[in-house]
């Protein structure tokens, strides 16, 4: 594994038509958590995995907040845009393209941060479980940029309202948003993984 400035997995592509996938754990998650999702919904992709930086009590997050649901807003812009910069130098280490960020609750609301701030640094984005990272939405242009949210109408952690003000803010800015909720929770469930397959088949 080359050195670059996050700890991170990387899984080089044996499907070249695919586009190469960015994944983005939740709370206490890691570079290995989501790469058995990743193999499942993009065979063939790509795949690179960072670590959060931040640690809260003691298991890695990709930026501070400051209570549940209460983000710490200068922290988000930093760590999207440090973010932002890793994945600048993966591509070159890698040789890669612009990937699709597939990011879960923590590392959903990173990667909508990236959309907002570096819009370059992503194709487009797979939104699981996310909520509003900047409580003013910057002026940016997504438009090219597809985006799937899907959110849990019984998330106690993310007020449905919150999920889709994120939705409409990404459409304002040009993204083509498709915007799902689910009977579920916070935690991902097969109707979660049936979406996935369908957008990155599409």
């Amino acid at each position: 594994m080359t050195e670059l400035s996050f700890i991170h997995r990387y899984e080089p592509a044996t499907d070249r038509s695919r586009p190469p996938l960015l994944l983005l754990h939740g709370t206490g998650g890691d570079e290995n958590d989501l790469l058995g999702l990743g193999r499942m919904i993009s065979p063939g992709s790509a795949l690179l995995s960072p670590r959060g930086k931040i640690l809260e009590n003691g298991i890695p997050r990709f930026f501070r907040r400051l209570a549940e649901g209460v983000f710490d807003e200068e922290d988000v812009r930093f760590r999207a845009n440090e973010l932002a910069d890793f994945f600048t130098e993966a591509r070159k280490a890698y040789g890669l393209a612009a990937p699709i960020a597939v990011g879960f609750s923590n590392g959903a609301n990173i990667a909508a941060a990236m959309l907002m701030l570096r819009p370059e640094a992503l194709a487009g984005a797979a939104l699981l479980r996310a909520m509003v990272p900047l409580s003013q939405a910057p002026d940016v242009d997504l438009a090219g940029k597809r985006v799937l949210m899907i959110s849990g109408a019984m998330d106690p952690i993310i007020p449905a309202e919150n999920a889709k003000r994120l939705a409409a803010s990404l459409s304002t800015s040009g993204a083509e948003v498709q915007h799902e909720i689910l009977p579920a929770g916070h935690n991902l469930s097969q109707t979660d993984l049936q979406l996935l397959v369908q957008w990155f088949g599409r």
